[in-house]
């Protein structure tokens, strides 16, 4: 199991807010939710190596 990155995040108090409905519209925490979108904008990028597993992302330097 990949362990996670911990690392303070500074968000507007109304992005925050936005996030947490949208998450839970999804049915995740808004960390998870954060992580989500993270992890897809990064992928739409094509910065995500493709043998690196979305969950070891933290890993790639």
């Amino acid at each position: 199991m990949a362990i996670k990155k911990q690392f303070p995040l500074r968000l507007d108090p109304k992005l925050y807010t936005a996030l947490e409905r949208w998450a839970a519209d999804e049915f995740r925490s808004a960390n998870a939710h954060i992580e989500f979108l993270l992890r897809e904008a990064v992928r739409h990028a094509g910065r995500l190596n493709d043998r690196v597993s979305p969950e070891t992302l933290e890993d790639v330097k």
